[in-house]
């Protein structure tokens, strides 16, 4: 434990040969391919496109152990091109799967919990993936997302902001017995409240041990379009303004280089980094979001003043945002990624166009079965995407519906909806 009246360790993460996350260092900024990863050809030029548009750090999914040769491939590329931009492996479920990518890329991102449903070899696998990365030097993000902490988590704790930061600390100290820093860590919700409370403790709980490891932030499923980035930018700047956060990913539910843009106006309001030229309706919505989002979701404010010369819908959209009045339906949405086999896209803006009366009800569009079930543990119906052409249906986190056509699925939803 730290020694009594010692100030903690704010530590930093090296991924790669040049890069640099941490405390007092300005905030990162990355995205995620949304190609398959077996199609080497478009990932590789995806990443060249991303890291032109200003990406610091890309991530891939890897999903198998099967994708590790693609995932090799992509790399060398990469490194051919002369595109030294850090790449992240995105692992769920297979610790070998995670060793092996360890071996070749600069960050490999992680839940251990999910590594084994056995928790004790759970954490026996995370202590080996470490001892893999300390080998080739590889740093780790340990990332967690409201609803799917894990049974046993929510068993112990609930599902809350702080059964978020107790799952956190858990692999942390793990990490800090095994003296492996070059970590990350994570703690994402699709609700702008949950996330900002549960990045609040776990920034208190990292104090007080004495050790604060850096921050990933991000709004996770945030949607698209004007509500995408304005959910984004309220939870992420919330934590920026009182100087939590050391990277940052906005997803939306779009092409991964449109996420750049409104990253990199985060980073440079709260971090100094030079403000990216935006299109001036976008930069409106952004400022209006970061300047009135924060005050309403941390109840500083009830309303947005008329000296704002907001417009209604503005307004209207930012008291959603921070989860203080609700005028339309609540949408949850991912943004894609290698494991989507359908399209996501152009689903997500049916299903809303088909939905927007339905005023406070919670409506998830997500993008595969791996991780669609945990992560709309909030969402009233989901949407979940099986690829071949079919979709599950789900009514709060349970399926109601499987292997739907997808030239059906949002009739079948309707009508589930309608039925109550």
């Amino acid at each position: 434990m730290k020694a009594k009246n010692q100030p903690p360790k704010y530590l930093k993460a090296k991924i790669g040969k040049h890069l640099e996350i941490g405390h007092g260092l300005p905030p990162v900024i990355q995205t995620m391919c949304n190609t398959h990863t077996s199609d080497v050809a478009a990932t590789v030029a995806q990443c060249l496109e991303l890291a032109a548009a200003g990406a610091q750090m890309v991530r891939i999914t890897v999903p198998g152990l099967g994708d590790i040769p693609a995932l090799k491939e992509i790399r060398d590329r990469l490194r051919a091109a002369d595109c030294e931009v850090p790449l992240v492996a995105d692992i769920h479920f297979s610790s070998a799967t995670a060793f092996e990518a360890a071996k070749i890329v600069e960050k490999v991102r992680i839940n251990p919990g999910n590594f084994h449903p056995d928790h004790d070899t759970a954490r026996r696998e995370f202590a080996r993936f470490l001892e893999v990365c300390r080998e080739h030097g590889t740093a780790v993000r340990v990332g967690l997302n409201h609803g799917s902490l894990g049974k046993y988590i929510t068993d112990l704790y609930g599902n809350t902001p702080e059964a978020m930061a107790l799952a956190a600390m858990e692999w942390l100290e793990m990490c800090i017995d095994a003296e492996f820093f070059n970590v990350v860590v994570s703690l994402k919700a699709s609700n702008t409240v949950v996330m900002v409370q549960a990045y609040r403790e776990l920034v208190r709980r990292m104090q007080e041990r004495g050790y604060v490891f850096p921050l990933h932030l991000g709004v996770t499923e945030a949607g698209n379009g004007e509500q995408g980035r304005i959910k984004s930018c309220i939870g992420i700047a919330s934590l920026l303004r009182e100087g939590i956060g050391d990277t940052l990913r906005v997803s939306l539910t779009e092409p991964p280089v449109a996420e750049l843009p409104v990253a990199a106006y985060l980073a440079a309001r709260y971090g100094g980094t030079p403000m990216p030229g935006l299109p001036q309706e976008e930069e409106h919505i952004l400022r209006a979001a970061c300047d009135w989002g924060p005050a309403l979701l941390n109840r500083e404010i009830d309303e947005i003043p008329e000296s704002a010369g907001l417009d209604e819908h503005l307004k209207d959209e930012i008291m959603q945002g921070a989860r203080r009045r609700f005028y339309r339906p609540e949408y949850i949405a991912c943004p894609g990624c290698g494991r989507t086999m359908y399209d996501l896209q152009g689903s997500f803006e049916q299903v809303k166009a088909r939905t927007d009366h339905l005023k406070g009800m919670v409506i998830a569009v997500m993008g595969c079965i791996v991780n669609g079930p945990g992560e709309m543990a909030d969402a009233d119906w989901g949407y979940v995407g099986e690829g071949g052409g079919k979709v599950s249906i789900y009514r709060k986190g349970e399926p109601v519906l499987r292997h739907v056509p997808d030239s059906e699925a949002i009739d079948r939803l309707l009508e589930l909806i309608e039925k109550g």
